[in-house]
């Protein structure tokens, strides 16, 4: 069993073959797919998919480069967006510096939001941060002071000081395809150095196809990839890791139903 822990299916890349794509899915032995929520005013659309497929769950809010355009919503709003009991998370928030698509104190105020509503919930905030490491570490800290919180760094391809930050304060750390690319030493050093007990697997879908699927539209099946590079880096068998990363989901994920297994 797998699960693909990060997709994005309501984007219009699947808007032709989503039927297919989740087909292979199955196919593959991807039971379970979180499709992540980017922006709040589209949270419908994202909702209306989960409701259509029993695998299918999702998260609720606002990516951190759509924040200076979307609404400035509360932890309430966000509480409020979430009673829906296939929603069982909160994000994608987070910080990029990467690119300039909204400002920075936007970005963090935003983030914060998302932290105060996961807190009050005990639902995970599904975080992402690229180019943002010191300034994540802080808020993680500055917030973590005020509360635990639950929550993994998606598609994680940060160094060790975030890693190590997020495992100590109770996160989980999710690795997408990057894993398998061949420029992505420094990210595999870094990943064994983790507890097994801390990762999830993801796809970042449609993007970040992994090796050997590098330069198509990625799409969830294409999680086994990075299952197996991840049992290669950890010197552990893959059914070892398949078992492990999908334990991990359904304990951070707590609202999704334990899959029963003796039907």
């Amino acid at each position: 069993m797998l699960v693909d822990s990060h997709c994005h299916l309501d984007f219009p890349d699947f808007a032709d073959d989503l039927d297919a794509v989740l087909d292979r899915a199955a196919a593959a032995g991807v039971e379970y797919l979180l499709t992540i929520c980017t922006h709040v005013s589209r949270f419908a659309r994202v909702r209306a998919l989960a409701d259509a497929h029993p695998g299918i769950y999702c998260t609720v809010g606002i990516h951190p480069h759509n924040v200076d355009g979307e609404p400035a919503v509360t932890p309430d709003d966000l509480i409020a967006l979430a009673e829906h009991p296939k929603t069982v998370g909160f994000g994608e928030t987070g910080l990029d510096y990467f690119y300039r698509h909204s400002e920075r104190a936007t970005q963090q105020q935003r983030f914060r939001t998302h932290i105060s509503a996961a807190r009050a919930t005990g639902l995970p905030v599904v975080i992402h941060s690229r180019d943002a490491d010191p300034d994540m570490i802080d808020i993680l800290r500055d917030e973590h002071r005020k509360g635990a919180f639950p929550g993994l760094i998606h598609c994680f391809s940060s160094g060790s000081d975030l890693a190590e930050t997020a495992v100590e304060l109770g996160l989980y750390i999710s690795l997408s395809g990057i894993l398998t690319f061949k420029a992505a030493d420094d990210l595999r050093a870094t990943v064994r150095g983790l507890p097994l007990d801390r990762l999830l697997i993801e796809t970042d879908s449609p993007y970040l196809a992994p090796v050997p699927k590098r330069g198509k539209r990625n799409e969830p099946a294409f999680v086994a990839h990075t299952a197996t590079a991840l049992a290669e880096a950890l010197g552990r068998s893959p059914h070892e890791v398949r078992a492990a990363t999908t334990a991990n989901f359904l304990t951070l994920f707590g609202r999704i139903p334990q899959p029963n297994r003796s039907s």
